[in-house]
């Protein structure tokens, strides 16, 4: 038997923690070719589930009612929320804490969106971070914008993948109750969350007819999947460094539109620890760090971490490219570049 007591609010916002902690460091290693076999069944499944979202788009779009659009496009936005504060921010990075009915709601979220079990989710995530951009990084983005994008998903994982992914630690991922339950039973209830519920809804609630509540569904579906996508690979080839000009990641605002916040990418690779996943200092183009932090007015979330303006300039001024964060909260000298000091 599970029992949860709600306190009052521990952390309030304007008394978030303030990290000293050094910027993320990546272990390097060497390049290492390896046979990489496609699987034929992601390849067609992928391909399918596009073709079919396409052509639903393109020719009968327009027969959907307006309360199907209202719904698959919040449906898709909600449960985007179970993966960027949930299997990213809180699990993946532990950014911040959560107490019990929070943990609960955000798993719920997060088989609303059907991607894959948590453990691996996080445990692919923490390996991509530790090893970005190497032979070790599920979604190398050197491999190429097709590869880190999509492609990584149509063959076996490189050896070094496997092999690397097993130095990360997940003992607190394994300890986590709420993990096991929704991992142990993650087919069941993603299947019925993310295509059951939604196709059902839609049919009985406002007479949408199957053909167009089934198709609205795999749009829905393959929209989140991209979102999610583009963080492995537009956030890592497209825009600036003002963080840290030696890596790939960049700072991306359309990519932060459509992943709600997920796209300011260098800085996060820069300071993965923090809650916010950008210097932002407004929720415009990062709506996830609003929920976070009203998740803990209400007392649910607490010991959001975030690093101080000091150690956020320091990093930008000896390794930044000598841009600033255009949506972000400018502490450092613009007219100064990093490379003349």
């Amino acid at each position: 038997m599970v029992s949860c007591t709600i306190t009052q609010l521990e952390l309030p916002v304007k008394k978030r923690l303030e990290i000293s902690e050094a910027p993320a460091e990546v272990e390097d290693l060497p390049p290492e070719d390896a046979k990489q076999p496609l699987i034929w069944l992601n390849i067609f499944g992928l391909s399918v589930l596009h073709i079919l979202a396409f052509y639903a788009l393109i020719t009968r779009a327009s027969e959907a009612k307006l309360w199907t659009w209202i719904f698959s496009s919040l449906y898709g936005t909600i449960a985007g929320y179970g993966v960027t504060a949930g299997a990213h921010r809180l699990w993946a990075h532990r950014s911040y804490s959560a107490k019990l009915p929070l943990r609960i709601f955000l798993a719920y979220l997060y088989c609303m969106a059907g991607q894959t079990h948590l453990y691996k989710w996080i445990r692919d995530h923490r390996t991509h971070h530790r090893f970005t951009e190497t032979p070790a990084d599920p979604h190398d983005a050197s491999r190429g914008f097709f590869f880190s994008h999509v492609g990584w998903l149509m063959m076996k994982r490189h050896p070094a993948v496997i092999r690397n992914g097993k130095k990360v630690d997940m003992s607190d991922i394994k300890a986590d109750p709420v993990i096991r339950f929704f991992d142990k039973y993650y087919e069941p209830i993603m299947v019925s969350l993310c295509f059951i519920l939604p196709t059902l809804i839609p049919v009985y609630c406002w007479n949408e007819t199957w053909f167009i509540s089934i198709h609205s569904v795999i749009v829905r579906y393959v929209w989140l999947l991209n979102a999610t996508f583009l963080v492995n690979s537009f956030a890592h080839m497209w825009g600036n460094r003002p963080y840290n000009r030696k890596v790939k990641p960049t700072e991306n605002p359309t990519v932060a539109f459509f992943t709600l916040g997920e796209g300011w990418h260098n800085y996060h690779h820069s300071f993965p620890w923090d809650y916010k996943a950008a210097e932002l200092g407004a929720y415009g183009l990062n709506p996830t760090t609003a929920f976070i932090e009203a998740m803990s007015w209400i007392g649910l979330a607490y010991d959001l971490k975030t690093p101080s303006k000091e150690l956020v300039e320091k990093l930008t001024l000896s390794k930044g490219d000598g841009t600033s964060s255009l949506w972000g909260q400018k502490h450092h000298n613009q007219n100064h570049h990093p490379h003349e000091r």
